[in-house]
C-alpha cells in the first residue's frame, strides 16, 4: 500500500509509523504540512492510497480528505475532540487514556472511528506518555485500520463519540504556576502536562520563565516562589509546603533557547547553596553487574554532561566486577552534543569544539574498558553521535520500540567524530557502514539487527525490558566464556591499535569536523540555529519525500557522495 504521511514535524511517533510501515513492507513518503497546496501537489506527486496524519497543528484541506482516504491519530479517548488533549488528561487526573485514529471530514476530530486504544497513565512528563503510550496505541490503531482497509471493511464507528467530551485549547491560565497557592505536586502536574511545549510560567526572581523537566525536592522548603538551592544545573524554588526541582527554563518569547536552569537564572542562581538534588548518573550494583544509569533531557549532553558520564564511568571501572551495563534513560538513550548550549554561547564554533572533544574524551573511556564486557542498555531513542556512543560498548541491547537516527548530514552535513569511522566499520562492515550514515532515514529495532548495530533483542515497555536487561546481564556475567570473551576482547583492541592507533581516527574525524565549524561553509550553523530556534520548514527534506526525489526504496538507500 502506498501510504503518505502528513505532520507537522516529522517527530518521535512520525518516524516510528515511518520504520514500522515500511517494515511491514508498504511503500511510505512523508510530507511536512506546510501549506495546503503543497500538500495537494505531495498527493498529486505520490498517488497515495492512504494517508496518515500522525502529528498535525491544522486541518486537512477538505478537498484533500475527499479525494484520498484521511485517518488523523488523535491523542484522546473516544469522544474527546479539541486540541491539547493529553495536556488535559495529565491536568484532570485522568487514570485512563487512549489514542483514536478518526477519518478526516469537515467538523473536527468528529469523523469516522477506524480504531482506538486505551492505556493506564503514569505520572510522569507528557513527553514521556507521548513517546511510549501514545505511540505504542497510535502504531497499533494504524495497522488495524490497515487491516480493515485491506478486507474491504470500513470505519468501526461511523462517528467519534463516547465517554471523551470536546475541549477548548489549554489556556496560559491553565499552565500558569502560582508558587503561594500551589503545592509542589499541583505544580509538577502543571509542568509534566506542559511538558516539551509549550511550558508552565512561572515567575522567578522577578523575571517571567517558562518551565520543564522538574520533580519534587524531597526534604527542601522555603519562602513560596524563592529560590533555595541548587544541584548542578538545577535549581529548586519553593512552593507551598515544599519546593521543586526545576532543570530546564526557558524565556517567553518566540524562538528562545531551552537550557539548564543555572545557565539562565545567572549569578544570582549560582551562588545559591549546593545539596544533593537529582543525579543525572547513578551507580549501582547487582551481583557481579555493575550498572550505570543516566538521564540528560532530551538526551542532549553538554560538555561537561560528558565529562561527568566519563568521570562515573572511571569510578565503576574501579570496582571489579565483570559486566558494565551503561543504562540509559528509557526516553532518549543519547542525541549526541548539546546544540541549545552550543547555540546560547558566544561562539558557537568553539563550544561545538569543546564538546565533541569532551564527547570523544567519554567514548574513548568505554572504547579502552579492556578488563570487562561493556553494554549499552539502549531503552531509548538515540540519534546522531549518541548511536556511536552506544557501539563503544560491546554489545548493544535495544528494547523493541526504540528509534535510531545514526547520521549527522542534516545538520548541515556535519561529518561528526566519536570515533564513528572506526567503530561503525568494525562492528557492520564498510559499505554498511556507508549505508547507515548516508540514509538519512530513522530505523528500527529490525533494521538494527541486520545492520549489526544492535546484539540483543528487548522486549516489551521500558520496565518490562528493564527486568529483561538486569536478568540478562546476570547470566552473562555467569557465564563460563565471560573471561575467554575478555581476553579476545582486549587481544583485538591491542590489534587494532596496532593497525591504526585510535588517536588517528580522531584526528582524522576532527580534520574534517573542523570544516564545519570553522570552515567558510556555514550549513552546520545555520541547521543549528533553525533546529534550537524552532524555525518552521520551507520544505520537506528529499531524503523522508521520496514522491519529490524519485526512485524505489533500493535507490533511496543507495549511498551518495559525502
Amino acid at each position: 500500500m502506498r501510504i503518505l504521511l502528513l505532520c507537522h514535524s516529522f517527530n518521535s511517533l512520525s518516524q516510528r509509523l515511518h520504520v514500522d510501515l515500511r517494515q511491514a513492507g508498504h511503500d511510505v513518503s512523508v510530507e511536512l504540512d506546510i501549506h495546503d497546496d503543497v500538500t495537494r501537489e505531495a498527493v498529486a506527486l505520490f498517488g497515495p492510497d492512504l494517508m496518515i496524519a500522525p502529528f498535525l497543528k491544522r486541518p486537512i484541506p477538505a478537498d484533500v480528505w475527499r479525494q484520498t482516504l484521511c485517518l488523523i491519530v488523535h491523542p484522546g479517548i473516544r469522544g474527546d475532540r479539541g486540541p491539547n488533549s493529553l495536556d488535559w488528561a495529565i491536568l484532570d487526573g485522568e487514570t485512563t487514556w487512549g489514542v483514536t485514529l478518526i477519518e478526516a471530514r469537515e467538523e473536527l476530530d468528529a469523523g469516522p472511528v477506524w480504531a482506538w486504544a486505551e492505556f493506564p497513565m503514569r505520572a510522569t512528563r507528557k513527553s514521556s506518555i507521548y513517546r511510549h503510550e501514545v505511540t505504542e496505541a497510535a502504531t497499533a490503531c494504524v495497522f488495524k485500520a490497515i487491516e480493515r482497509i485491506e478486507r474491504r471493511q470500513g470505519p468501526v464507528m461511523p462517528a467519534n463519540w463516547g465517554r471523551g467530551r470536546e475541549r477548548p485549547a489549554c489556556r496560559k491560565s491553565n499552565r500558569a504556576l502560582d508558587p503561594a497557592l500551589q503545592s509542589p505536586e499541583e505544580a509538577l502536574r502543571i509542568i509534566h502536562a506542559s511538558d516539551g511545549d509549550p511550558g508552565a510560567s512561572l515567575t522567578i526572581s522577578g523575571q517571567p520563565f517558562l518551565v520543564f523537566d522538574a520533580e519534587l525536592a524531597a526534604g527542601v522548603s522555603g519562602p513560596p516562589g524563592a529560590l533555595v538551592a541548587r544541584s548542578r544545573q538545577e535549581v529548586a524554588v519553593a512552593f507551598r509546603e515544599g519546593a521543586l526541582w526545576i532543570g530546564q527554563l526557558r524565556r517567553p518569547e518566540p524562538r528562545s533557547l531551552k537550557l539548564p536552569a543555572l545557565y539562565l537564572l545567572g549569578a544570582d542562581a549560582a551562588a545559591l547553596t549546593a545539596i544533593n538534588g537529582p543525579e543525572p548518573c547513578r551507580y549501582q550494583e547487582e551481583g557481579s553487574v555493575g550498572f550505570l544509569h543516566f538521564r540528560f533531557h532530551n538526551g542532549a549532553m553538554s560538555s561537561e554532561d560528558c565529562d561527568l558520564l566519563r568521570e562515573a564511568i572511571v569510578a565503576a571501572k574501579a570496582r571489579a566486577l565483570p559486566i558494565l551495563v551503561l543504562r540509559g534513560d528509557g526516553d532518549c538513550w543519547s542525541n549526541g552534543i548539546h546544540l541549545g548550549i552550543i547555540e546560547s554561547t558566544d561562539s558557537a564554533a568553539d563550544e561545538s569544539w569543546r564538546n565533541i572533544n569532551a564527547m570523544n574524551e567519554l567514548v574513548r573511556e568505554i572504547i579502552e574498558t579492556d578488563d570487562r564486557l561493556v553494554i549499552a542498555g539502549v531503552l531509548g531513542n538515540a540519534g546522531a553521535g549518541g548511536v556511536f556512543l552506544s557501539l563503544a560498548a560491546d554489545e548493544v541491547w535495544m528494547r523493541e520500540g526504540a528509534i535510531l537516527n545514526p547520521h549527522y548530514k542534516d545538520m548541515g552535513n556535519l561529518y561528526g567524530s566519536e570515533y564513528w569511522t572506526y567503530l561503525l566499520p568494525a562492528r557492520v562492515g564498510e559499505d554498511r557502514g556507508r549505508r547507515v550514515t548516508r540514509a538519512r532515514l530513522p530505523m528500527g529495532i529490525d533494521e538494527a539487527f541486520e545492520l549489526g548495530l544492535a546484539t540483543r533483542r528487548l522486549r516489551g515497555n521500558v520496565d518490562v525490558a528493564d527486568q529483561e536487561l538486569r536478568r540478562a546481564a546476570a547470566e552473562l556475567a555467569a557465564s563460563s566464556e565471560l573471561a575467554g570473551r575478555v581476553a579476545e576482547k582486549r587481544a583485538r583492541r591491542a590489534r587494532d591499535e596496532a593497525a591504526k592507533p585510535l588517536a588517528a581516527y580522531r584526528e582524522e574525524e576532527l580534520r574534517r569536523l573542523r570544516r564545519n565549524f570553522y570552515g567558510f561553509d556555514p550549513s552546520y550553523h545555520v541547521a543549528r540555529y533553525n533546529f534550537t530556534r524552532k524555525t518552521p520548514k520551507s520544505r520537506t527534506p528529499v531524503s523522508i519525500a521520496v514522491h519529490r526525489a524519485g526512485g524505489n526504496e533500493a535507490e533511496r538507500r543507495r549511498p551518495c557522495d559525502d
